[in-house]
């Protein structure tokens, strides 16, 4: 992501020097895609599941924190291989 430029002036009134921050070129800064919104009641229900796996997973280890993206990733494949095997049954 492209940062803001930092430039240092004097300012005459205050001999400190202050940083200030301009703002990128136009056409510099790549805009961020965002995530479609879940509207979708499976979709809700889905993550609502990988959420509370997840935070299972956390509990187990002794509220360690550090690994929420390994429970997360752990829990959205748990859920989804019960779900799949569930469906092909």
């Amino acid at each position: 992501m492209a940062r803001a430029k930092k430039t240092e002036t004097t300012n005459p009134t205050n001999p400190t020097n202050k940083q200030v921050i301009t703002m990128p070129e136009a056409g510099t800064v790549i805009p961020v895609r965002k995530a479609a919104p879940l509207s979708n009641p499976a979709s809700i229900e889905l993550e609502d599941q990988i959420r509370h796996r997840a935070y299972e997973l956390y509990e187990e280890r002794g509220r360690t924190p550090g690994f929420e993206r390994e429970d997360w990733i752990r829990a959205e494949h748990e859920v989804l291989a019960r779900r799949t095997r569930s469906q092909s049954a």
